[in-house]
């Protein structure tokens, strides 16, 4: 999904946040944000951690940081 959207938005200069190319679900083309499936997310994070810490790292060192007006959305769809 990722290589598709930066081929297609090339000249957008899209954030991408490291380590999470497999989360990538889509953009939001009136902000041109990547858009990032927060479960995807978590399970990446727990190849490496167990589920309460990926959670809070994700929560305050990937979803709580800010980096500008194309600060990456991070959709809640782990219910």
């Amino acid at each position: 999904m990722l290589e598709r959207i930066l081929g297609i938005y090339e000249d957008e200069g899209l954030l991408i946040a490291d380590g999470f190319d497999d989360a990538v679900i889509g953009i939001d083309e009136s902000s041109m944000r990547v858009i990032y499936s927060v479960a995807k997310c978590l399970h990446i994070l727990e190849r490496d951690m167990e589920m309460i810490d990926a959670i809070e790292y994700f929560e305050f060192n990937v979803k709580g940081a800010y980096v500008g007006d194309k600060t990456p959305i991070w959709c809640e769809d782990f219910f």
